[in-house]
């Protein structure tokens, strides 16, 4: 059945990408951004096509659309953007919330919420599964982000034992791939831009700290299928490759796939910057029939084109530190 689906934040990294799927299934898609750290070029290819529909909009404030389905991955996602407005950050979490669950209690939705693996913190328990309630500093640099993405799961949970709401929610782990922005200071980006331009690659602390990283193609598959799963499911489940890299161990690779002469150089750890990080997808696996099927090196050969194909210098930092 074709339906009328809003993505908020869809000119974003992962967004755009989720806007593109669904235009080509031939659902009637509404893209929202307010592009604080979104790219309009990121849906330039889609402006033409009959059932896509571009919306400049800041989700903290109120909209009135109808619709069958919300995705709201409005929210800046990586410390770059995210700590350059920390209240901004917040607020969209928290407000954007509202608003969409209202919109989807108004109309009827389905709405789905692109929730993150931050929410678990500098975890203890490892691999991390749904029910670990996390180990998050409330009051500090990234709190903005990890709170505000906890509190958003609570209105979506109360919204939908008070009022019926139909939600889902998935928690994201780390993403890449082309489109994204190159100066949003995650790991992925940073590495390949310095290792392209020549520079030194900076590794925060001894480079031992590990993540995991899904392709976004990947994680556009298993967002889709969440809000699609047949049962009453509401989540959260986590979305994730449960593949574990040290960051040095990435740094190193992403040198031989650009045949950069780049250095690895270590700083300081930033605060509260998880030590280890990998999502426990049993509950994906059982419940959405989903795993990630990319491999890191084949992801980062692709993404590592995209960078090349792009002009560095249409991308603006966020901040004076990048």
């Amino acid at each position: 059945m074709l339906k009328r689906i809003l993505v908020t934040g869809g000119a974003g990294f992962l967004g755009s990408h989720l806007c593109e799927r669904l235009v080509e299934m031939g659902h009637d898609v509404i893209c929202l951004d307010n592009f604080f750290t979104s790219q309009k070029a990121n849906v330039m290819h889609l402006l033409d096509r009959p059932n896509f529909e571009l919306i400049r909009h800041d989700i903290t404030l109120p909209i009135w659309l109808e619709v069958d389905e919300i995705y709201n991955l409005a929210c800046p996602a990586a410390p770059g953007h995210y700590q350059y407005n920390p209240i901004k950050t917040m607020k969209t979490s928290l407000m954007g919330s509202i608003n969409v669950l209202g919109m989807a209690k108004r109309c009827r939705a389905k709405v789905l919420q692109a929730s993150t693996s931050e929410v678990y913190g500098d975890p203890e328990v490892h691999p991390q599964p749904e029910s670990y309630r996390g180990a998050v500093n409330p009051i500090g640099q990234r709190a903005c982000y990890d709170e505000g993405k906890r509190a958003a799961e609570a209105l979506f949970m109360d919204y939908h034992r008070m009022n019926g709401v139909p939600v889902r929610i998935v928690r994201i782990f780390n993403t890449y791939g082309p489109r994204m922005h190159p100066y949003d200071g995650r790991v992925v980006s940073n590495f390949i831009r310095q290792a392209l331009a020549g520079e030194d690659i900076t590794i925060y602390g001894d480079g031992s700290q590990t993540r995991s990283f899904c392709y976004r193609d990947d994680m556009v598959e298993g967002i889709i299928r969440m809000m699609n799963v047949a049962d009453n499911f509401t989540g959260p489940v986590n979305l994730g490759n449960p593949e574990e890299f040290t960051i040095r161990e990435l740094a190193e690779l992403v040198v031989e796939l650009t045949g950069s002469r780049s250095r690895l150089i270590s700083k300081p750890l930033p605060p509260d910057d998880p030590t280890r990080r990998r999502p426990d997808i049993a509950l994906a696996k059982s419940k959405l029939g989903w795993q990630p099927t990319m491999p890191l090196r084949e992801g980062l050969e692709r993404t590592i084109a995209w960078f090349r194909s792009i002009d560095i210098s249409h991308y603006r930092p966020p901040t004076p530190r990048y």
